[in-house]
């Protein structure tokens, strides 16, 4: 006699947001205050988590991983706040973009590890300036994180679409929502995987990427999923940074939704669709290239016919209903989702920032103020 399914677990499944920023100036051009803002950050909050990034220019703060989506937005808005003072007293803006409008030359950060990436891969780096938003959904064991790998993976360019936040770069718009995506699918190792069905599969994986160059080590293997390296997590990076702390955190809800429908069914035997990577990819393009003003596909589908963007996120909301419900998140998902819907996502609102006033408006619309850096967000992104 077969046992029956496992309870739903939703209680234990924290999550936790990794944000990466831009510094810039005053006249727009980059800062390259990257590690003084995040020492000076640093000492003024000594609970915070704060890095510097691959480029000189850019910093990015981690939250702790949190139960309730109120808690995450909390300690988002309190972490892009002490970044925005740090950066304010370097003299440089603290700006929520997935790619600079306009900068052309980035400065690699003075780190070892950073230099054997530029030498290795060469323009991918020394070209790369993108700002992301990663997504850590706790889970119970490798086995489980494989197994929701394995089963998000159609869902995850909604992700994308949602967010899109990176439409400008090198002085001109680039016809795609998240640029970000393009830029960073540059990348050997990033991108959607295949199925793996078992840990032994993605550690052979993992192993035989970093074997051929293709990957330096375990931090570099930049799926659009992953197991996290240093967490207990599945990691989801498919976002660009969101403007605003409040629409991070729908986002944030919505990928931790995702996971526990997939550990859901894997504990109920339902099988992971198994889709080509080939069409993986085909989904991320139409997510990167037209965000939520396009059609998108959503989830696992035979026939892989796009749909306008929002009845695609119409059926996510409905794939993970019953998770949402669970984690305690429909209402804060609900309400983000409804703001970004009205007022547009970061690609929309910095194109008609350009348009009325080129540039600069694009980024004051994008600069987190030190006094409350979702203040910009008061023009809703």
């Amino acid at each position: 006699m077969s046992s029956s399914p496992e309870p739903p677990r939703a209680e234990f499944r924290t999550v936790g947001v990794e944000e990466e920023f831009l510094l810039v100036r005053a006249d727009g051009e980059l800062a390259d205050e990257g590690d003084a803002v995040v020492r000076d950050a640093a000492a003024a909050d000594e609970s915070g988590q704060f890095e510097h990034e691959l480029k000189r220019a850019q910093v990015e703060i981690g939250s702790a991983p949190a139960s309730d989506l109120r808690s995450l937005t909390a300690d988002l808005t309190r972490l892009r706040r002490e970044l925005a003072v740090a950066a304010a007293d370097d003299g440089a803006r603290l700006v929520a973009s997935g790619t600079h409008p306009t900068a052309r030359h980035p400065r690699t950060t003075a780190d070892e590890r950073y230099r054997r990436m530029t030498e290795t891969f060469g323009m991918v780096a020394r070209q790369q300036l993108t700002c992301g938003m990663h997504v850590h959904v706790s889970v119970e064991s490798p086995e489980e994180g494989v197994a929701v790998i394995d089963r998000v993976q159609p869902w995850l360019p909604l992700l994308t679409a949602l967010s899109s936040n990176s439409p400008l770069r090198h002085g001109e718009d680039t016809g795609y929502a998240s640029y970000r995506s393009v830029l960073w699918g540059q990348w050997p190792t990033a991108g959607p995987t295949p199925l793996f069905g078992d840990v032994a599969a993605y550690r052979r994986l993992q192993q035989g990427l970093i074997a051929s160059g293709a990957a330096m080590d375990d931090g570099m293997l930049y799926f659009d999923a992953r197991l996290s390296a240093h967490y207990p997590t599945v990691e989801i990076r498919v976002a660009d940074v969101c403007p605003a702390a409040r629409i991070a955190t729908a986002i944030a809800g919505l990928a931790r939704a995702l996971v526990e429908t997939a550990a859901r069914e894997w504990r109920s035997g339902e099988a992971p669709s198994g889709e080509r990577v080939e069409l993986l990819r085909a989904r991320a393009w139409r997510a990167a290239r037209w965000g939520m003003a396009g059609e998108l596909i959503a989830g696992p589908s035979a026939r892989l016919e796009p749909r306008p963007a929002w009845h695609c996120v119409d059926e996510l909301l409905e794939h993970v209903r019953d998770a949402l419900d669970d984690l305690g998140d429909a209402a804060t998902v609900t309400a983000g989702l409804a703001e970004l819907r009205a007022e547009g996502t970061g690609a929309q609102r910095q194109r008609d920032a350009y348009a009325a006033g080129g540039f600069g408006a694009v980024l004051d619309l994008l600069t987190l103020a030190a006094a409350d850096p979702d203040d910009q967000a008061r023009n809703p992104v």
